[in-house]
């Protein structure tokens, strides 16, 4: 009944345009209150919600996005990835998807990739004569690459609310981000020879690649510092965000001399302002998270799911047709932060390994981003690209097919997100 009723007023709260935070807390508050529990509940369960050390790393990773993009540091990436890959045909939607996954060993999180980058790739793919529809499309698919790579905020926050390791989950996402973005360029492949998509118009020379590459390195290094600081065990998840935020600092002030007072403090104020509400949507969904559990969801659904069938696959497939429509209605945080403590025991039970289960769920959330009504991404780039909703809806629905087969890869193949964190962490 008390779920019932939490979900009832989240749905109309939802709907009448309140913000998810807002939605959830409200409606959690409310039960609380009505079903006669001591208010303190609410302070309590929030407190004890932010009060969490893997946390710490969400504002980290989120200021050092800030401060890279500042710096001036995707400009460079840019432009080494387009003398590498920008002349072959479709060269920009290929140098797009290698951006992204070198900038996700930095951001962590989609909409900051496309902040960062999305404007700038879509402008250069309009000049050089390609359609609105396919570069919105590959930019918000490519953004995709950037919660699954360490570091990612939402496997860090699936970590926090399913008690799994935080470290395994983030070198679990190097080979699923690899595999995303090799059938990207599959896809951009076959659309280049089917559309006949332009080629980059840049120069190339020998010395410019060995220039660019140079001026680039220290950029480059980035993610290689962050995942082996992982690998060797000196960073914890918090501690290489801290050590993030300050190469980036480095590198804007002492590198590429960039970085000025002004814009560490412009980076500090957006920091703040994306901090705050995630941290918002964490308290809440604490709140809705409780309310659940008291009226023992988790061990309904549990034994529901295992009633259907005890296979892992069988049971992975549910929750992926699950998450694929939760993702199309539900904020990606939020939903991981109340799905996760209700779906991890069952499919535990069913013999899937957390770290597995964590990767399909959040690449499950991330697909959500592309989709309507609530798809992030999409407003994103309909913002930055400065096109109608529309045609940034029209130009997703192409790369939905390649993210839908890595998720079924990924589901189908537990090695290819197992391996790595088992090799290195025995």
């Amino acid at each position: 009944m008390l779920s019932l009723t939490v979900l009832c007023l989240f749905l109309v709260l939802t709907l009448i345009g309140a913000p998810i935070a807002v939605a959830m807390g409200f409606s959690a508050a409310f039960v609380i209150w009505w079903g006669d529990f001591p208010l303190t509940v609410i302070a309590q369960r929030s407190v004890n919600a932010l009060d969490s050390a893997p946390l710490l790393a969400v504002p980290l990773f989120i200021f050092a996005a800030a401060l890279f993009n500042e710096s001036g540091v995707t400009n460079h990436l840019f432009a080494l990835v387009r003398l590498v890959v920008g002349r072959i045909r479709g060269g920009l939607g290929h140098v797009t998807v290698l951006t992204n996954l070198i900038f996700s060993g930095i951001s962590g999180a989609a909409l900051a990739d496309i902040g960062a980058l999305g404007g700038t790739q879509i402008r250069l793919m309009r000049e050089q004569g390609y359609k609105d529809e396919f570069a919105a499309g590959i930019t918000m698919a490519a953004a995709t690459i950037g919660p699954i790579f360490p570091p990612s905020i939402p496997l860090i926050i699936f970590a926090t609310a399913a008690e799994v390791s935080a470290v395994k989950l983030l070198l679990a996402g190097v080979v699923p981000a690899l595999i995303i973005a090799a059938i990207l360029m599959i896809q951009i492949a076959i659309m280049a020879r089917m559309q006949n998509l332009p080629k980059d118009t840049i120069t190339f020379s020998w010395g410019s690649l060995f220039r660019t590459g140079l001026i680039a390195l220290p950029a480059l290094m980035a993610p290689v510092i962050l995942i082996g600081g992982l690998v060797s065990g000196i960073f914890g998840p918090t501690e290489v965000a801290a050590v993030c935020v300050v190469y980036a600092l480095f590198l804007g002030t002492v590198v590429y001399r960039e970085l000025t007072i002004e814009k560490t403090i412009r980076a500090a104020r957006e920091t703040v302002h994306s901090t705050a509400g995630v941290l918002f949507i964490v308290a809440s969904a604490a709140l809705f998270a409780w309310v659940f559990t008291i009226d023992r969801v988790p061990t309904l659904a549990s034994e529901f799911l295992l009633g259907l069938s005890t296979n892992p696959l069988v049971l992975l497939l549910i929750v992926n047709g699950l998450l694929l429509v939760v993702g199309m209605i539900l904020e990606s945080i939020a939903a991981i932060l109340i799905l996760a403590p209700i779906l991890t025991p069952a499919l535990l039970k069913a013999g899937v390994d957390p770290v597995h289960l964590g990767l399909v769920v959040v690449l499950n959330l991330m697909i959500g981003l592309l989709t309507p009504p609530v798809g992030m991404s999409l407003y994103m780039v309909s913002i930055v690209g400065k096109m109608p909703l529309q045609r940034v809806i029209a130009g997703a629905v192409p790369f939905l097919i390649p993210l839908v087969i890595a998720l079924l890869v990924v589901t189908f193949w537990p090695a290819a997100v197992t391996f790595l964190p088992n090799l290195i962490l025995k």
